[in-house]
């Protein structure tokens, strides 16, 4: 059953839940961030209205620099303003930023653990139509393997306000990962939000598989929750907003419960979410597990709803993988 303790939207799996683009809550998360320190500022490269700073660069004018389409000029000039005193945002489409500009914020940076957010925007497959060349399933490997990087993958809307929010007062670079489509709304304002702290959001009485989740993909890991509840299969859904660092201890404590693990995330299987956690259960905890993710293909211009079946990410999918992790510690 959905966790009673955090106040999650008790119309999560109505038809008729409301639904919102996860970067509207960082558009949100700026304007709160701005008026509480006047040491944040903007950045953006030529695509202000589709990353949400609209609204900042019209309250803050000053305090806002478009950079045109030039996104490691972008990431260099943030890496000034980091190490001056000021809190930089940088925004731009994940393929992009940091996609193109990986070397910039890598040297310029993470190494100068220069108090830049990144916020990488259409990440995921579920961009849809866009194609391949604008669908980020690589970011969360390129940004968790820099020194000094924090990485935040929020749920939805209202955990991307709260992550934002976060990110301006950590010290340091942060990227911060953000879908492009409308999804359904999970937490509420009273729902907790802790940098480096996972939440379970569901819980079985007798949990046979950890679900660790991360993104969109949370939802659709809890909508496969309730239907494997009906099937007398008993889950955890575990809901890991950062990436970097990781919770071990949460993950360690859950998964020892299981005896299996099943991670799904909207990014390639290798280096993400995945990769993360593999790494920790191989080194403390060696059990079964299986990854739902993208399997080292590229995607392809469709609908977010087929894009996300037709690659292995649905809920049936994430079904078929607590299935198989469960008959494998048997």
């Amino acid at each position: 059953m959905l966790n009673p303790d955090l106040k999650l939207n008790s119309k999560l799996f109505d038809a008729d839940v409301e639904q919102k683009p996860i970067r509207d809550g960082y558009g949100d998360g700026l304007l709160i961030a701005g008026a509480e320190n006047p040491n944040v500022v903007v950045l953006t490269a030529d695509v202000a209205e589709s990353t949400r700073v609209e609204a900042f660069a019209k309250k803050f004018p000053e305090r806002f620099f478009e950079c045109g389409v030039a996104e490691q000029g972008m990431a260099t000039i943030a890496a000034g303003l980091g190490i001056s005193g000021k809190i930089p945002f940088i925004s731009s489409y994940a393929t992009f930023s940091p996609g193109r500009n990986w070397e910039q914020i890598r040297t310029t940076i993470a190494y100068n653990d220069s108090n830049v957010k990144i916020a990488g925007h259409h990440a995921g497959i579920s961009v849809g139509p866009d194609g391949a060349t604008h669908q980020a399933t690589e970011d969360i490997a390129m940004m968790r393997a820099l020194p000094n990087m924090k990485v935040f993958v929020p749920c939805d809307a209202i955990e991307a306000k709260k992550a934002t929010l976060a990110a301006a007062k950590i010290w340091g670079p942060v990227y911060l990962r953000f879908a492009r489509e409308k999804t359904p709304i999970i937490t509420t304002e009273e729902t907790p939000f802790v940098p480096g702290k996972a939440i379970v959001l569901w819980e079985s009485k007798r949990p046979q598989v950890l679900i660790i989740a991360c993104g969109i993909m949370v939802y659709q890991s809890l909508r496969a929750a309730a239907e494997l509840e009906k099937e007398k299969v008993g889950v955890m859904v575990l809901n890991v907003h950062t990436i970097k660092p990781l919770d071990e201890k949460a993950i360690l404590e859950y998964a020892e419960r299981a005896g299996a693990a099943v991670t799904v995330e909207e990014h390639q299987i290798a280096g993400g979410l995945g990769g993360a956690v593999a790494e920790l259960l191989a080194a403390r905890l060696p059990l079964p597990m299986e990854f739902v993710g993208m399997q080292d293909t590229f995607g392809e211009s469709g609908t977010p709803a087929a894009l996300i079946e037709k690659y292995g990410m649905g809920v049936g999918a994430v079904k078929d993988a607590v299935r198989c992790a469960k008959k494998r510690k048997s």
